[in-house]
């Protein structure tokens, strides 16, 4: 069975609570926004007043900057969220990795092991203090001093939480911490410090989803494995449709066609690749962009069933 959620941001109010409304009718199973502080709106006030029209629907930010917000302020934001929205917040947590970002609030971005150092640490003060505890952390890059979040506790008991990654010492992190593994397939930052290498080959999602694995070994449940959507197209020919990605990228189409990161192909293949990468990796979770919804709405019910 796969699950889609839908990663947005708004550009005014009206379109916004209308695509909120529309992803709920639907079917999609949550509304996410990304979080990147001076080039995109603030995740969780957007999120609140997408919850304001909206009764069932999560709503969870995809993914939250570990690298410039602090564990008490992302914890505060998450279960305010909770609260207005009657119980259906999530959390998103990754290591960022836009350089501006760091600079904006006065440092500059760590390397690849610092940044992976602060997230956990990130991750771990967050879920704390949503658990209840007074959290005191030192750690590089972090430092935190008897924080607690007495008010407002969240509704729900737990508050789903997914770290996106492609790093490996992440997703063994993630394999053992989070309820849900966000692959992105992205790999480093490249020196525009917003695009990415990519990661797009099967054999680098055996890798990903073989780094999960060895970090949940040992857990009751093994978390559930969400890819990020980078195209979605309904077309008679695949080749031909993701051709100008795979010179972008220096990826073979073939391997764009098989792994999660791309949805292309006549409504019978994109079910047909959903299923096989249930097969293949276990994968049962997508969040794609707002540009497919009206494409991807109609096949819902076979997603789901796939």
């Amino acid at each position: 069975m796969a699950t889609l959620s839908v990663q947005a941001h708004p550009t005014d109010a009206a379109a916004w609570l209308d695509l909120a409304r529309r992803v709920e009718a639907a079917g999609f199973d949550a509304l996410t926004v990304a979080d990147h502080p001076g080039a995109a709106p603030t995740p969780f006030v957007a999120l609140a007043a997408a919850g304001a029209v909206t009764t069932t629907l999560g709503l969870g930010s995809y993914v939250t900057n570990g690298g410039v917000r602090e564990p008490v302020h992302i914890a505060a934001d998450v279960a305010t969220l909770d609260v207005v929205s009657g119980g259906r917040a999530r959390l998103g947590l990754g290591a960022g990795h836009t350089p501006a970002e760091w600079r904006a609030v006065g440092r500059e971005r760590p390397d690849v092991a610092g940044r992976v150092d602060r997230c956990i640490a990130v991750v771990t003060a967050v879920q704390d203090l949503l658990d209840g505890a007074e959290v005191t952390v030192t750690a590089p890059g972090l430092a935190v001093r008897g924080a607690a979040l007495a008010a407002p506790r969240p509704v729900q008991e737990h508050i789903p939480l997914t770290v996106g990654t492609s790093n490996t010492r992440l997703l063994r992190f993630a394999g053992a911490r989070a309820d849900v593994v966000g692959l992105s397939g992205l790999g480093r930052t490249l020196p525009d410090g917003h695009n990415h290498a990519v990661r797009w080959t099967p054999a680098q999602v055996d890798a990903q989803v073989e780094a999960v694995a060895a970090g949940a070994a040992g857990r009751t449940a093994a978390p559930a494995l969400e890819a990020l959507v980078q195209q979605v197209l309904v077309t008679d020919d695949a080749g031909a449709a993701v051709a100008e990605l795979a010179e972008q990228t220096g990826t073979a189409a073939a391997d764009l066609l098989a792994v999660p990161y791309v949805l292309v192909g006549t409504a019978a293949e994109i079910v047909a690749a959903v299923r096989e990468h249930r097969r293949r990796w276990g994968i049962t979770r997508y969040v794609v962009r707002q540009d497919a919804v009206d494409t991807l709405a109609p096949l819902l019910p076979r997603l789901a069933a796939a």
